[in-house]
Formats: C-alpha cells, sequence, structure tokens
C-alpha cells in the first residue's frame, strides 16, 4: 500500500551545498508529529543522486549467476577491500524506465543480453540523508561466451566479470560474502525463489 503524502509537511528553505556528479541540498522544514502537533524547525542535508536499477543476472539452463566485480571508491576510503562483487547497475537517466537501464548495464557491464526480466524489489539506498531509489530485477541469460573483462572506457570503468553457480552463490550469501545492499537484497530473494524462477523460466 502507497501511503498518501501528508499536505502539511512544511518546507521553510531549501538550500544546494555542493552540486557536481552528486548534488547536496539542505532542507530546513517542519513535518506532524505522531502526537498531531508540528515538530520544531529541523535542518536535514540530502545527497541527490537520481535513482537507479540493478540486476542479478541468471542462466537457467546451466544454473549460472552473473557478477560483476569492480573498484569502489566509497568502500577504499572506508578502509575494506575495495573491489566489490555487486549485480549489473546503473543510473536511470532522463526518459529512460529502470527496465532499459538494467538491460543496458548488463551489456555494458557484464557483455551478456537479457531476454526476460522478473522484477524483485525497489527500496532507498539510505533514506536518512539520500534520496535515491533502487529497482532490483533478476534478468534472464546465456552464459556462453562471456568476455572475461568489460565496462565502458569512456566512463572510468574496469569490470571484471564473473560466473559462479547458484550453489556457490548461496554459500557465499550464507558466509557474509557479499557486502552491499542491492547484491545481498537480490541474492537473498534468489535463494527464496528460485525453484519458481526456473519453473516459470521453464526449467524444472
Amino acid at each position: 500500500m502507497v501511503e498518501r503524502i501528508p499536505e502539511n509537511i512544511e518546507v521553510i528553505g531549501k538550500e544546494t551545498l555542493y552540486e557536481k556528479f552528486f548534488r547536496v541540498d539542505e532542507y530546513l522544514l517542519k513535518y506532524p508529529r505522531y502526537n498531531g502537533t508540528m515538530s520544531r524547525p529541523i535542518s536535514r542535508e540530502v545527497m541527490e543522486r537520481g535513482n537507479s536499477a540493478g540486476v542479478l543476472l541468471y542462466d537457467p539452463d546451466r544454473d549460472r549467476l552473473v557478477f560483476v566485480e569492480q573498484f569502489r571508491v566509497g568502500v577504499f576510503t572506508a578502509g575494506a577491500y575495495p573491489w566489490v562483487l555487486e549485480c549489473a547497475a546503473g543510473i536511470i537517466d532522463e526518459g529512460e524506465t529502470p527496465w532499459q537501464v538494467v538491460i543496458r548495464e548488463a551489456k555494458e557491464e557484464a557483455g551478456v543480453t537479457v531476454t526476460d526480466l522478473e522484477p524483485i524489489a525497489d527500496y532507498f539506498a539510505s533514506p536518512g540523508g539520500i534520496s535515491e531509489r533502487l529497482y532490483v530485477f533478476c534478468g534472464r541469460v546465456n552464459v556462453d561466451h562471456l568476455p572475461k573483462y568489460a565496462g565502458l572506457e569512456n566512463e572510468g570503468e574496469d569490470i571484471r566479470v564473473v560466473v559462479l553457480s547458484s550453489q556457490e552463490v548461496e554459500q557465499m550469501l550464507n558466509q557474509g560474502k557479499f557486502n552491499n545492499a542491492l547484491t545481498i537484497i537480490a541474492v537473498q530473494w534468489f535463494v527464496l525463489n528460485k525453484d519458481k524462477l526456473r519453473e516459470k523460466w521453464g526449467k524444472s
């Protein structure tokens, strides 16, 4: 059920603090409290980066999943190993649908063609300070003739394409090997829905 946004949220002011690849806006606002009164004015900063879409790539005929591995600067600055195993994903450009994005990104980042799409979920990346909404899918692909490396040179991408069996992926999930929300959500959904998905896509 989609809740209606209350009309009495009062935006007192808004200022753009930073704008480059991302944009950071500072809001001064008041909102209705649970006890029926209005909150005092509060200041909140929000990073605006648009919405994104990602896809867990699955070959039901060979029972293999495809991931992409690439350097992530946020992970590096957090002091962790910065090459991250992920689902193919990208930012939704103006005029694009989430479906179009994941088909494009699967081709650019993993060198595969998506022939079927199954919606998994949509969620907010970090509701307290980021406006980004992510749309997650499972996409049917054929893992034959995959490239070892992919990505767009003009976007500075250097991507390793990784193919794993569904058993390996489930084991990695149970061992906590995935460290990003998009991939964890997609893989958890896959483990719960694999049999129904294979039946739908013609594999028992």
